[in-house]
């Protein structure tokens, strides 16, 4: 398992699954092309980018390169690395047909391809030190269950509201909420958030 600094943004969850596989790291979704219509989703990746740092990893397809240009153009390139994947003719197994330009997508490489190009991008190995301070006491679904933000009555209200005070996406998962919380800010500043719901 790679411990990454950089957050990374793929295109969707099929992507994410196969991601984490290879890297410890915040990854974050665009939903394909929903990235266009939600600019929380565009804020959420500015804020990991300010924070963290950003590997972009799309699909090698046309479609993938929208995406990527649409994210270039918003977040300083400062804060952006770009991941490229090779072009791979085939289909992910769980689909019935190819993609339409018959490449494989994020989803379709194997592991030891994803670790490659995200060496060539220039992502941040973790490891001794600056490892321990990364990967130390996180939050847990039980921390959102004590704020009130999970389980409880009013709590998806709660969410609601942490969620936009944050400037985070409202369709946000608790899930979601706990990788981000996890993700970008220090557990300090994390509980602190959790403290002031």
């Amino acid at each position: 398992m790679l411990h990454i600094q950089e957050a990374i943004v793929v295109e969707g969850r099929y992507d994410k699954n196969a991601l984490s596989q290879v890297a410890d790291t915040l990854i974050l979704e665009t939903g394909g092309f929903q990235i266009f219509k939600d600019p929380e989703k565009m804020a959420l990746l500015d804020k990991a980018a300010r924070r963290l740092g950003l590997i972009v990893l799309t699909d090698s397809d046309g479609a993938g390169f929208v995406i990527r240009n649409r994210i270039k153009g918003v977040i300083p390139a400062q804060f952006l690395k770009h991941a490229y994947i090779p072009d791979i003719y085939g289909k992910e197994r769980r689909k019935r047909q190819p993609g339409k330009e018959g490449k494989l997508g994020v989803e379709g490489m194997p592991p030891a391809v994803l670790e490659d190009v995200l060496r060539r991008a220039g992502a941040t190995f973790l490891e001794g030190d600056s490892l321990s301070k990364r990967s130390g006491p996180t939050l847990t679904k039980g921390d959102l269950f004590t704020a009130g933000l999970v389980g409880g009555p009013g709590s998806a209200g709660k969410r609601q509201r942490l969620l936009k005070r944050l400037e985070l996406p409202e369709h946000m998962s608790a899930n979601a909420l706990l990788a981000v919380l996890n993700g970008c800010y220090s557990l300090e500043e994390a509980d602190e958030i959790l403290k002031n719901v």
